[in-house]
């Protein structure tokens, strides 16, 4: 079994495949105070009372892939490798990890490193050119090109961070449940709130795309844009240029660099 752990600035999304297939599945908070004893404890608990792992950590964990947009966290990960996986293979993802995908940008180390490995998994199931959409705390924009290449993206505020600072910074506004309104025009400040979120974000995600899309070739039909990340569904439905949806996109690219490195460890 493979333990893939997908960091980001929000919240930690764990993946444990068995061969190809994602046979479970956790999400939980990133917090950068978590000691690496911390981590190993809640991974103990997450995993202890699954069928197909042993009681024990470790037990029935053959290899581990991380990556992380948090360099604490990543430090205190390692640890955790080190002191409770020892005898298992950890591939963390970090400059000299192989990938497969030639990254073309003017500091190819400032690139994150989910960014990256979207990259591998959309290269690997769609092939190129394609657009990477992911709805985290940041929505990114990625763009591979016709030879599988990292070309470069876009950063925009995320959804969540989008609804905070409405409510922070709206005198008569307040944090609200990201949903789907009744109608466009909203009946009431929530509702009003809700369809500048929701539509708001799947024109911007129309867009940009959009453009990118002009950039990567000639056809706009040749160009798969697949949406990933825990708020893609709240767009789906609204934008018109999203053709994929793979909520798993990180970790099946996680899955495919350890399969790329394992052999060189």
């Amino acid at each position: 079994m493979l333990l893939t752990i997908d960091v980001g600035n929000t919240h930690t999304v764990l993946g444990l495949f068995d061969g190809e297939d994602i046979v479970e599945h956790w999400r939980i908070s990133t917090d950068a105070r978590r000691t690496a004893d911390e981590l190993a404890v809640l991974l103990q608990g997450l995993m202890g009372m699954h069928p197909l792992l042993g009681e024990e950590l470790g037990d029935g964990i053959d290899g581990i892939a991380i990556c992380a947009t948090v360099p604490s966290v990543l430090h205190e990960l390692r640890e955790v490798t080190r002191r409770y996986y020892g005898d298992v293979p950890a591939v963390l993802v970090e400059p000299g990890v192989k990938t497969g995908v030639p990254i073309l940008t003017d500091n190819p180390k400032e690139v994150g490193a989910d960014r990256i490995i979207n990259a591998v998994a959309a290269v690997e199931l769609y092939g190129g050119p394609a657009v990477v959409v992911d709805f985290g705390t940041a929505t990114t924009f990625d763009a591979v090109s016709a030879r599988g290449e990292y070309v470069g993206g876009v950063i925009a505020p995320g959804i969540e961070i989008s609804v905070e600072a409405l409510g922070v910074k709206g005198a008569q506004l307040r944090k609200i449940e990201v949903a789907r309104p009744r109608s466009v025009i909203g009946k009431n400040t929530v509702e009003a709130m809700q369809s500048g979120i929701v539509y708001g974000f799947a024109g911007q995600v129309d867009g940009v795309v959009g453009r990118m899309v002009r950039e990567l070739a000639d056809d706009p039909e040749e160009v798969t844009v697949i949406a990933t990340g825990g708020l893609a569904p709240m767009v789906l439905g609204e934008s018109s240029v999203i053709d994929e949806h793979e909520p798993w996109l990180t970790l099946i690219g996680l899955r495919l660099v350890y399969e790329r490195n394992v052999s060189r460890l």
